[in-house]
């Protein structure tokens, strides 16, 4: 049964992020009149098919990406609604919009996470556990944490991936306390490190919540959507300088798992893994890396300002070259992901 629920889960997630992705350069398309041949979910044999207004939409067997195949996308086309000759004003826009609409996904999806909770949280400290560490150390009810180590906490789930990066158990704490900003030096908390090297936290204050008003839902939201996008970057930056290991990297396995592991628990961490996901693609496809959106794009600013258009044929090859580090990045980290699995 577990197995099943995973099967399924994992199809839903992706195939909900890839379609998404996939509409945004569609609906651009469409709206720039560049002319659309195929619209595809899902890769290798099709298994349905249906054509319409010069496009073909498809269903493919294998629910493992998905395609929108443009006229003129990757090779010189003169032809009419052609990718190439339309204005790079649109052609930039039918790339962006990919990852723009998981971005819009992501954001969705937290803010029906944010209207499912009885009470926004926030990062202001209601009260303390009994013998707290935490007061101990200076902090003190009312405070609202504002920055610790020297970073910036948007939203309540913040102070938790911040104390997971830092080493020990102490760190410096901004919090705004009445109408100042007040430095705490050495703020001691509950962490404990695993065998992994990995902590271990235990709040042992509360935070408090602020009632469900159409301003709170989406603040918080939009929020959360900008602390994820800031994690992944503070992800990348962590590889390398060495706060986190290459080893720590998941590839389609390892999200599956997780994805699974969600399911089984309830909607609601399936539905944040989603929103996790989803931002993270977003984010990662706009970064300026060969076979990338972001590659694209750089491409298409470069022609931009200097008036002159790329060979197809020399684009095709910076493409193919990304593409190959990419597919070792993930051979990679999906053997990582294996050995992990059988505990190896």
């Amino acid at each position: 049964m577990s197995i099943l629920i995973t099967i399924i889960a994992s199809i839903f997630v992706f195939g909900l992020i890839i379609f998404i992705h996939e509409l945004g350069h569609f609906l651009a398309a469409k709206f720039s009149g560049i002319k659309v041949i195929e619209f595809a979910i899902g890769m290798g044999p099709v298994v349905f098919r249906r054509i319409k207004n010069e496009t073909k939409y498809t269903l493919r067997l294998l629910p493992i990406g998905g395609f929108c195949s443009m006229e003129g996308e990757d090779a010189e086309s003169n032809a009419e609604g052609s990718f190439t000759t339309a204005p790079i004003s649109n052609r930039l826009m039918v790339i962006l919009a990919g990852a723009v609409m998981n971005l819009l996904l992501g954001f969705i999806v937290i803010i029906g996470l944010t209207l499912s909770a009885e009470l926004v949280p926030t990062r202001t400290i209601h009260s303390f556990e009994q013998n707290s560490v935490t007061e101990a150390s200076g902090l003190k009810p009312g405070d609202t944490i504002v920055a610790m180590n020297g970073r910036n906490m948007y939203v309540s789930s913040d102070i938790i991936y911040e104390l997971a990066r830092i080493k020990g158990r102490t760190t410096d704490v901004v919090v705004e306390r009445g109408k100042e900003k007040i430095l705490v030096n050495d703020v001691e908390f509950d962490i404990t490190q695993n065998s992994d090297g990995v902590n271990e936290i235990n709040l042992d204050f509360y935070r408090l919540g602020v009632p469900k008003t159409f301003g709170n839902v989406l603040k918080e939201s939009g929020l959360w959507t900008v602390s994820i996008t800031r994690l992944i970057f503070v992800s990348i930056v962590d590889l390398f300088t060495g706060n986190a290991v290459i080893n720590q990297l998941s590839g389609p396995v390892g999200i599956i798992g997780v994805i699974g592991q969600a399911a089984m628990v309830d909607f609601y961490s399936l539905f944040y893994i989603l929103a996790i996901i989803s931002i993270n693609l977003g984010v990662m496809n706009m970064l300026p890396l060969p076979a990338l959106d972001g590659g694209r794009m750089m491409i298409l600013i470069i022609e931009l300002i200097t008036r002159k258009h790329l060979n197809p044929k020399y684009e095709g090859y910076i493409h193919a070259a990304g593409f190959i580090l990419l597919i070792t990045l993930m051979l990679f980290v999906t053997y990582n992901d294996i050995t992990k699995l059988f505990g190896r």
